[in-house]
């Protein structure tokens, strides 16, 4: 065992060693996933509640995505979109039906970065303006695009410029965004918004205060953009989570866990907004391939089928109860927040102990900042899987408070 050990450490070096310097890293080598649960090179089993930041919506290794990539790898893998695809169209199709109202042109892409970079191209060209506003403490990837609309500092601050009309309003805060619109609204052309902010907190918005974006954007004739890329497809207990405000865009991106796994993103739009786009002023090569649609399709059918979204909602008020009694028990613990299963636990100190003692202890966790723990398990956990998780995290928090002498 002694041996093995000292391999895996070898070849997380060697891993390293090829690999750009640009990932925060946990000292474990995984290899094996079903479900809620992975394994490391040594068969230990660990509670994921990581999820690949979420991806692993409908549980590793599913046994429906994996007929479906199986089956479509033997038919066909790639095919461009200028070309038809049978499984494309069922994708489609499928997608289209449980989309927001009004949204029923898509854009197929292959991450949630890309995403985003799409989405503000299909507003510019729509509306002929190329002001934007963002939240503070937003988050929607690290291209260029992606990232001149996501507000930390620690990203944005060693690539600037980047692109110009850009301006961040206080998250919730509907007034600040008025302000900003009366006064400089001829030169904007898109709000976009984290229904719930991931990175940035977990931060659930006011009541009121998405109604009243909408409101606003119809107003002076923006368009309201939503980023679902992490709070959509059930995670937050509603099949997008704007459904918990009523409230839809005119234009949404979404990835992470739409493919069960595989790589795929999509933007969503009215018809009249998406076919501002004009034929070559955007595409890809991989964006719609065979096997990512085939694993999306029986990634929807699984979310639908096996009723994920509601089992996300009656879990998530099952776990957010228990983080609640946490809370009251630990005094190391400032705030719990979230929706179905996209929860956060924020702490009086750094995370980064807690997270390393949770991989020792069985349960694999997140970060979002400093100082709060960011919980996305698959969709499919039950009552005992969330109990588990809570008895570790109470230990966890436990040992904390010895370390810390609180």
């Amino acid at each position: 065992m002694q041996r093995e050990t000292i391999n895996i450490s070898e070849r997380m070096r060697e891993e390293d060693s090829y690999l750009a310097n640009v990932f925060q890293r946990y000292p474990i080598e995984l290899v094996r996933g079903k479900g809620a649960y992975v394994w490391d090179s040594n068969s230990k089993e660990y509670i994921d509640f990581m999820a690949g930041y979420g991806v692993a919506l409908v549980g590793h290794s599913n046994d429906k995505v994996v007929s479906a990539i199986k089956a479509q790898a033997e038919r066909l893998i790639t095919c461009h979109c200028s070309c038809y695809n049978d499984v494309r169209l069922e994708f489609l199709r499928l997608l289209a039906s449980i989309a927001p109202k009004g949204l029923s042109k898509v854009f197929l892409c292959n991450s949630g970065a890309e995403a985003c970079e799409a989405a503000i191209k299909i507003a510019r060209k729509y509306t002929r303006k190329h002001g934007i506003v963002a939240a503070m403490n937003s988050f929607h990837g690290k291209t260029m695009g992606a990232l001149s609309i996501t507000y930390a500092s620690k990203y944005r601050e060693p690539f600037k410029p980047l692109l110009e009309g850009v301006n961040f309003v206080p998250y919730g805060d509907a007034d600040k965004l008025e302000e900003l619109l009366s006064g400089s609204g001829a030169s904007i052309g898109a709000v976009i918004l984290e229904p719930i902010q991931g990175e940035g907190g977990i931060n659930v918005p006011p009541d009121g205060y998405l109604t009243r974006v909408r409101e606003l954007c119809d107003r002076y004739g923006i368009l309201l953009i939503f980023d679902e890329i992490q709070s959509g497809l059930g995670r937050t207990g509603r099949l997008w989570a704007s459904e918990h405000w009523n409230v839809a865009p005119d234009i949404m991106c979404i990835a992470k866990g739409i493919a069960g796994g595989v790589p795929m993103g999509a933007v969503l739009a009215r018809r009249d907004v998406m076919d501002a786009l004009k034929v070559g002023e955007h595409s890809n090569t991989f964006g719609g391939n065979p096997l990512a649609c085939a694993a999306a399709k029986a990634t929807l059918e699984c979310i639908i089928e096996d009723d994920l979204v509601g089992n996300a909602d009656r879990i998530g008020k099952y776990m957010k109860d228990g983080l609640l009694t946490l809370k009251d028990r630990h005094r190391v613990v400032r705030d719990v927040r979230g929706l179905g299963l996209m929860l956060g636990v924020e702490l009086r100190f750094d995370v980064k102990d807690v997270l390393m003692d949770g991989i020792s202890h069985g349960l694999l966790m997140l970060y979002s900042g400093r100082n709060i723990i960011r919980l996305l398990p698959p969709l499919l956990i039950d009552e005992g899987i969330a109990s588990k998780a809570l008895s570790i995290l109470d230990t966890l928090l436990a040992r904390e408070e010895m370390r810390r002498g609180v």
